[in-house]
């Protein structure tokens, strides 16, 4: 069978260290750029690239995209931090992006999968069940620009043979998670029980098998194609429902217990966490209807996934 050559931008971060190999076992070639290419694991089927700087004026992406059938384009700054400028994030998560959509285009690649994020079209919390028909409204300057570099596929690829798929994943997890979901885990680990019983938000989250099987599905469903998708585990869970995953996931038993949130959340706040504890009292939940009806369906359950990380993850 011919290989199909597929690039991978962003091939060390946390998606891009599980997709590359995940994309290798499943047929494809994959080209697996990142910033230090050396550090990457070997294996059948992938090839190091070297990562061009994405802060330069203008990014060379032609010799990345040269001979390649797809590309999943997953390299950019990959949270949000007030201390970033907002014309850093415009330059490496929007201009970059559309300069390599152009590249692609250019060089008659058959599909991009632009790998997103929910922060696209809402803030850390959300009222209701968010769809693709709402209207975007990034609240931070990683939103704004991830929404901004969306348009520019779409705007780069439309009237092309190029086709395009964006994906918009909530809070993405799996073995070797950094940052919020990294904190919990620590938590969870933690032989005390935890005050958490009482947090109402829910959240959609997402484990890294479901992104990677979502990604391989819209690099080939033709129904998935020139469409803006949300991305999620089937079923939201309540903070409390995570924690007592991940303890099971060890062989514990949840060791929750309930206490009045206001005092939680004025200490929070005066710890200067208020974002975060609006992450864990609020909802955030997404509908994946969309991308369930151009045929994927997720591959593992969240609880099983989060017990399933915390034995794969180091203490």
């Amino acid at each position: 069978m011919k290989s199909r050559r597929v690039l991978v931008t962003g091939a060390s971060g946390f998606v891009g260290r599980h997709l590359v190999p995940y994309l290798a076992k499943n047929g494809f070639e994959v080209w697996a750029a990142a910033r230090s290419p050396e550090e990457l694991a070997a294996g059948p089927g992938i090839v190091p690239a070297k990562l061009p700087d994405l802060s330069d004026q203008v990014v060379d992406w032609s010799g990345l995209v040269k001979g390649c059938d797809f590309v999943v384009h997953l390299a950019g700054i990959a949270h949000a931090d007030r201390d970033i400028p907002e014309a850093r994030y415009q330059a490496v998560n929007c201009d970059a992006t559309g300069s390599l959509a152009v590249a692609a285009r250019n060089a008659g690649v058959k599909r991009v999968v632009y790998v997103s994020s929910v922060r696209a079209q809402c803030g850390p919390v959300a009222d209701g069940i968010l769809s693709e028909a709402d209207p975007p409204g990034p609240m931070d300057a990683y939103g704004r620009a991830k929404l901004a570099g969306e348009a520019d596929v779409s705007d780069a690829l439309t009237g092309s043979d190029t086709d395009w798929v964006t994906l918009r994943p909530v809070l993405v997890y799996g073995p070797g998670v950094k940052g919020n979901m990294m904190q919990l885990s620590k938590l969870a680990r933690l032989s005390l029980p935890l005050p958490l019983k009482t947090l109402r938000g829910r959240r959609s989250i997402l484990s890294i098998e479901n992104l990677e099987s979502a990604i391989l599905h819209c690099l080939s469903a033709t129904a998935a194609g020139r469409k803006v998708l949300l991305v999620a585990d089937e079923t939201p869970l309540l903070v409390a429902d995570i924690v007592a995953s991940m303890r099971h996931g060890l062989g514990r038993q949840p060791g929750l217990f309930a206490v009045p949130n206001a005092p939680l959340a004025s200490v929070a706040r005066l710890a200067g966490k208020g974002e975060a504890w609006a992450r864990l009292d609020g909802d955030l939940v997404v509908s994946t209807e969309a991308l369930r009806a151009t045929g994927w369906w997720p591959v593992i359950a969240s609880r099983e996934a989060l017990a399933k990380m915390m034995q794969s993850d180091d203490p």
